[in-house]
């Protein structure tokens, strides 16, 4: 196991671990939260192999709140 010390907001912890999408890069940690299992799992399949502004972008599109 690789641990990174980060501060992330107890907001973010305390959200089911099950709604949370997470990617990480050599210079970043990103984390999507969706309203479900079922849709944090279509993301986690239909963005296999995206680069994070890919992933970024399809979430926009299709998870947004704003859309």
């Amino acid at each position: 196991m690789i641990c990174i010390k980060t501060k992330i907001p107890q907001s973010v912890c305390d959200i089911d671990d099950e709604l949370k999408a997470i990617y990480h890069s050599q210079d970043s940690l990103c984390i999507w939260v969706f309203k479900t299992r079922e849709d944090r799992n279509r993301f986690m399949d239909d963005t296999i192999g995206m680069l994070k502004d890919d992933r970024q972008s399809y979430f926009d599109t299709f998870y947004s709140e704003v859309n």
